[in-house]
Formats: C-alpha cells, structure tokens, sequence
C-alpha cells in the first residue's frame, strides 16, 4: 500500500503580519472611505517567475475564503492562496529605496530579478 505525503497545514493562520504591517494597513485603511472590511492577501498567477503576491481591502469574506483576526485586523485568505502562503509572514519595512510590504515565504524555490514574482 503506497502512502500519500499530504502537505502540513498549521493551525490558526497560514500567514503572519508582524506588528509594523497591521499598524501600517490600519493606518491606510483608516484613511479609506467608507472603511473597509479587512484586508486581502492571495497569490495570483503571473509575473517572471509564475506567481506574485496580491493585497488589497475587502468589503467582506468571499465563499471560499478562510478569515484570521490579526490584532483586530480582518485578514481574509482564498482556499487556494493558503497552501502558497503557508508559514509566510508580511512585514513593512521603510528603507532610503523606498517603503512597502515584504513578502518572507518559505515555500518560495526561487524568485525573478525585480523580486515581485516567485515560484514554488
């Protein structure tokens, strides 16, 4: 009888924000009008290296979408993207190139040059 390794999903959360991130979306979500819901983060197709990495507000949870609470921060995650995203953690960082979020994803096997798109 032939065994099927199944990839190891972890309880709670597939991904993490640190504290910088959700302060940062907090801010900016804080500034929308009307407020959003929360906070989408996906991996789409596309880009050099076959899939990037997507964030965007919501108005609400879709059917196939897992919802977290992150330090009171509605993070909304598709059946699909929480395999990709499984132990990544999003932080924001601010440098003298310029600012924004960080992807560290370990599933990641390689990257493309402008660091936008990954492959697993």
């Amino acid at each position: 009888m032939a065994t099927t390794t199944v990839p190891e999903v972890k309880k709670g959360a597939p991904v993490t924000l640190t504290a910088t991130a959700i302060a940062k979306v907090k801010e900016i979500m804080g500034q929308q009008s009307p407020v959003p819901a929360g906070l989408r983060i996906g991996v789409v197709g596309g880009g050099c290296s076959g899939f990037s990495y997507s964030m965007q507000f919501e108005n609400g949870a879709g059917m196939m979408d897992k919802t977290f609470d992150m330090d009171g921060l509605k993070v909304f995650v598709d059946s699909t993207s929480v395999m990709y995203l499984n132990g990544c953690t999003v932080d924001y960082v601010e440098t003298l190139e310029g600012a924004g979020f960080k992807f560290e994803n370990p599933n990641v096997k390689s990257t493309c040059g402008c660091g936008s798109s990954f492959s697993v």
